[in-house]
């Protein structure tokens, strides 16, 4: 085996290096926890999974990813002008109120941070106020009286709310939180209306949010690179990548041109290691009664190139792809098992079903 360059092996020490003592410092909880949170972050980026963090650490992986995220927040407080009194405070505590604001711009972060600091907010209505600076902010322009301040974006919120609601406790309740995050004169002249105007505005309800969940493994269908078609030589067989998939959906990343064919997650495909498909015809396999010639998908696993004599085999004919049972072990090059031959969905002919009695098979 060649060596590393010197300068490439001098790197790799010093990053391991830095990585072992950045876990000292995590075990031994130096620092804060804004620090806890870069450092965590460069672990991961070094090629420390969680679990390895958390064992060498006591850092559990969730917190793991509080740390992280709040510290990148945290970074925003300092870029985008959250007060001094707002960074002191959070740069010792309060990892689980930044981690809320993560969705918000940098911008509305380090503005939401200050918010959350005057009125001392805990966790729960700290998501609260995120929420209101992320709807408000999906508005071109601001609604009438409002103004882009984050306290009129939370004060907006109670403002609707306090409209829909024909409860009177609730709605005083919602036009109190209202006067309490209110920045400008003009937003805290509509809210105020509201004591004296108890027209109650009908909330149209949401839509239905179109969850699905998959409830059987055949639902999750499963990528399988295509090969090509026939002919082909063994050599474009091999070339094609191992492909790994990323739970729990399946996801499967790859770089450059690569065709690709969903299918059903049968057991049989699951169990497959590294399945390929070659687009061949029926007729290239023996079947007494085929009274149609049509084309096939051929799944083969290039894991499986052991002969056994139950299978079916894709191997090396004279530098092409060939598919053939073999009795006893073949002096050929096998290529991978045969798993499923798949033939396409049949579609009956719209004159022949017309007759209803000829549609059962």
């Amino acid at each position: 085996m060649s060596e590393l360059p010197s300068n490439t092996q001098d790197t790799g020490n010093a990053a391991n290096d830095t990585a072992q003592e950045l876990l000292v410092k995590l075990r031994q909880k130096q620092g804060n926890w804004v620090e806890w949170g870069v450092a965590i972050a460069y672990l991961q980026k070094n090629g420390y999974n969680p679990q390895e963090i958390f064992e060498a650490t006591g850092f559990e992986p969730i917190q793991q990813n509080q740390v992280i995220v709040g510290a990148q927040v945290y970074s925003s407080l300092e870029k985008f002008g959250a007060s001094e009194a707002t960074r002191a405070y959070y740069g010792t505590r309060a990892s689980d109120i930044l981690y809320e604001l993560r969705l918000l711009t940098q911008e509305d972060r380090a503005a939401a941070a200050d918010l959350i600091f005057l009125h001392k907010l805990d966790v729960d209505e700290a998501r609260e106020v995120a929420k209101a600076i992320k709807d408000f902010s999906r508005f071109s322009t601001p609604p009438q009286g409002f103004t882009n301040d984050p306290g009129d974006a939370v004060a907006y919120q109670a403002w609707k709310l306090a409209r829909q609601n024909s409860d009177l406790q609730e709605r005083s309740r919602l036009i109190a939180k209202g006067l309490r995050f209110v920045h400008s004169p003009t937003a805290r002249k509509q809210i105020e209306q509201l004591l004296t105007d108890f027209t109650v505005v009908p909330q149209r309800p949401a839509p239905i949010l179109p969850f699905f969940r998959l409830e059987s493994d055949e639902e999750l269908p499963r990528l399988v690179p295509v090969v090509g078609e026939l002919p082909l030589t063994p050599q474009t067989v091999k070339a094609v990548p191992i492909i790994t998939e990323i739970e729990p959906f399946k996801i499967v990343k790859f770089a450059g041109e690569q065709a690709w064919v969903a299918l059903p997650g049968w057991q049989v495909l699951r169990s497959a290691e590294d399945p390929v498909v070659i687009i061949a015809s029926s007729d290239i396999f023996p079947n007494p009664n085929q009274t149609k010639i049509e084309p096939v998908l051929v799944v083969i696993d290039r894991n499986q190139r052991d002969w056994d004599a139950s299978s079916y085999f894709a191997f090396d004919n004279s530098g092409e792809v060939d598919f053939q049972w073999f009795e006893t072990a073949p002096e050929n090059t096998l290529l991978g098992k045969v798993i499923i031959i798949l033939r396409p969905k049949k579609v009956l002919d719209e004159e022949f079903t017309k007759d209803a009695w000829q549609i059962d098979e």
